[in-house]
């Protein structure tokens, strides 16, 4: 669903992406571990295409994203680590303006954000503006956002930070569900380890480079220490 082929990105003399190569299938919840200045958030703005690589190419479900942008791009949903909610707007409100970016009828779109919100417990305050909103709350209309157009590949990218335990496990739930119910490929960046834990695959990047990739037990063995965290620590520090 989503394939890398020796992707690159440098800022000037820094190497962010080194010759980057992977695959990712449908119906898999891939962690990308890595600590911060790893690469993760460079990997998720290349493949959102907001920075084109130097090198390499990108394919979604098929689609080159260098030569066929729109088409690629239309396979995937993405929540960023900044908020990007209009405040200002209800919940409602900022769905629908992501629906008609997609040229979603406004019938289905209407369908969707209802059947989203009630998901994951916000449906009784889609008219309230996004700022009357907990932090977790607005996680959860980012996650409804990224899932309107049903994408093929979803990109969480640290989207736990500062979010209680409740909601951080409300998020990770809901995530989980669209993995089982319609087969999607969540890439999920991270740097919290419990959460990689959690990932049917583990992806350990550190200064733009991938040092294991498999299972968190394959993972875990692979890093030569007793638990993942250890041998996490031990090789990104």
């Amino acid at each position: 669903m989503l394939r890398l082929t020796g992707l690159t990105k440098r800022y000037g003399a820094r190497v962010a992406l080194k010759a980057l190569s992977l695959s990712l299938v449908p119906g898999q919840f891939v962690a990308l571990l890595g600590p911060n200045g790893a690469g993760k958030s460079t990997l998720f703005q290349v493949l959102t295409g907001l920075f084109a690589a130097d090198e390499g190419e990108v394919e979604v479900a098929g689609h080159s994203l260098g030569r066929s942008a729109t088409a690629a791009l239309r396979h995937i949903g993405v929540v960023f680590q900044q908020m990007s909610l209009d405040l200002d707007l209800s919940i409602r409100r900022n769905l629908l303006f992501q629906a008609d970016l997609h040229g979603l009828p406004r019938r289905l779109a209407r369908q969707r954000i209802e059947e989203g919100c009630a998901q994951l417990a916000v449906d009784a305050d889609l008219d309230r503006k996004v700022r009357e909103l907990s932090g977790g709350n607005r996680r959860k209309v980012e996650l409804v956002r990224a899932l309107l157009h049903q994408p093929s590949v979803l990109l969480m990218d640290e989207a736990t930070v500062g979010l209680d335990p409740k909601s951080r496990l409300d998020l990770m739930k809901a995530m989980r569900a669209n993995v089982k119910e319609r087969g999607v490929c969540v890439l999920w960046a991270t740097h919290r380890v419990d959460e990689a834990e959690q990932a049917d695959r583990v992806l350990v990047l550190h200064r733009g480079e991938l040092l294991a990739d498999g299972s968190p037990a394959q993972v875990t063995q692979a890093l030569g220490e007793p638990t993942l965290e250890a041998g996490f620590i031990r090789r990104t520090s």
